[in-house]
């Protein structure tokens, strides 16, 4: 049986998107993402709890990345885990798990003179060829780092307009 590995993640940029370009011509961005939550103690009080996760982008998202997302904005991605290790300069083994993503909406309000207003990128699976149509729909795929010699496809955008902020929506719900 076939597992799943699906992460969504709301939060804020703690640092800008750091780039970095391959031989081969691909950028991958990378920084880091707060998430945050609550809950009462069993005194009665509020405790607010902060989570840091390393992200990374690659491809068109990591254009995006690196034209749009600064230090502090809000953003919803989706992805999966991803686990490596290397060997750092003294030998030692080194480990890291990082959240690849593949569909990113960015949350912020940004003024129209800036270019950027809150909308969705997502990476289309492969660049279009003469072979294939071109990417025309708005289903997140996978970007797939095992093709580093593709021409690396442009990001979709997809223009939203949010009536109220992921903070403004109030539930019900018990937790």
């Amino acid at each position: 049986m076939r597992g799943v590995n699906k992460v969504i993640l709301v939060g804020n940029l703690g640092r800008d998107p750091e780039m970095k370009y391959f031989e081969s011509g691909v950028p991958k961005a990378s920084f880091s993402l707060a998430t945050s939550d609550s809950y009462t103690s069993k005194s009665g009080e509020r405790v607010d709890t902060t989570e840091w996760h390393n992200i990374v982008m690659w491809r068109g998202l990591a254009e995006v990345a690196e034209k749009y997302l600064k230090k502090g904005d809000s953003i919803y991605v989706e992805g999966k885990i991803k686990n490596r290790s290397w060997d750092d300069a003294d030998g030692n083994k080194k480990y890291i798990t990082e959240i690849e993503v593949s569909n990113m909406v960015m949350l912020n309000r940004r003024s129209a003179e800036s270019g950027a207003s809150s909308g969705s990128y997502v990476q289309p699976a492969t660049a279009p060829t003469a072979n294939t149509p071109a990417a025309t729909t708005a289903a997140a795929a996978t970007v797939s780092a095992n093709t580093p010699t593709e021409v690396p496809p442009k990001p979709q955008f997809i223009e939203t307009s949010p009536t109220e902020t992921v903070q403004d929506i109030e539930d019900d719900l018990p937790f």
